[in-house]
């Protein structure tokens, strides 16, 4: 796998930035968010064809191809972003996949522990590299990517669950360890985000459920208020806003961007 390095430090910047899955979707489009307001923007992603094109677009940006479920590669991200900047003020564990979707008894298990290893472990790990980095900058801020899942039940979608209510846990208990020292840990919580993740997301469950893909569809916008799905821009603002220091004071909260969740289980059957 390729390494992205900067040959020198940008002048007159402002926060130091990771975003693990900054290639695509969401983590993408925060990372050209962050790097608008002149800030540091270094990503990891594991796809090095990803990596590579969203540096080509945003030269202003750094990166690393990384699997954040793998401790080696971890390391690599993190000796890449101390040796280039030497401290961190923000990181967005960003990285994660959807796992199997399936009922619990035909759930697979191998989808599981993978689905586990990145969404869960992989967040732990970035984390646990991060703050010696967060320290040396004397305060920052960390923010877990979750969904709306990590509020409710969700059928068919354990693995995936667990992961994200996993993740709930640490941000409580990050927010807790490491408020004394001035580091803020908040979550953000998006409902279904347009684009072919989600979509390849109903696909799967229509498949399972023996239903039209359209008719799946409207059930996942039946399940929030405004009866739409967010776009990843929406999710952006909210992780710039708990990066700033108009969230200085903002620590152990989770903050859903969803158009108002009622509850991920409303099928008519």
């Amino acid at each position: 796998m390729l390494d992205f390095r900067p040959m020198t430090m940008p002048a007159n910047r402002e926060n130091i930035v990771l975003i693990s899955g900054g290639a695509s979707g969401i983590g993408a489009q925060t990372a050209k968010r962050f790097l608008e307001q002149d800030d540091i923007v270094h990503i990891c992603d594991v796809s090095e064809d990803l990596v590579s094109d969203f540096l080509t677009a945003n030269p202003g940006a750094t990166g690393t191809v990384a699997d954040i479920g793998s401790k080696p590669d971890v390391e690599r991200v993190f000796a890449d972003v101390e040796r280039s900047f030497g401290r961190l003020d923000i990181l967005v564990n960003n990285a994660g996949i959807a796992g199997p979707s399936a009922p619990v008894d035909s759930h697979d298990e191998d989808g599981w522990d993978e689905c586990i290893r990145v969404n869960l472990s992989g967040t732990f790990y970035m984390t646990r590299r991060a703050v010696p980095l967060l320290r040396k900058s004397s305060g920052g801020a960390i923010i877990n990517v979750l969904s709306t899942a990590a509020l409710h039940g969700y059928p068919l979608r354990s693995a995936y669950t667990a992961s994200k209510w996993g993740m709930m846990g640490l941000m409580k208990t990050w927010a807790m360890e490491l408020g004394p020292e001035g580091i803020r840990v908040n979550a953000v919580c998006p409902a279904s985000v347009e684009g072919p993740r989600i979509d390849a997301v109903i696909e799967r469950d229509a498949e399972q459920r023996g239903l039209p893909v359209e008719q799946v569809r409207e059930v996942y916008l039946r399940q929030t208020s405004m009866r739409t799905f967010v776009s990843a821009d929406d999710v952006a603002d909210v992780i710039l806003f708990l990066g700033s220091d108009a969230a200085k004071k903002i620590s152990g909260q989770s903050i859903s961007v969803d158009g108002h969740t009622e509850g991920l289980s409303n099928w008519l059957d």
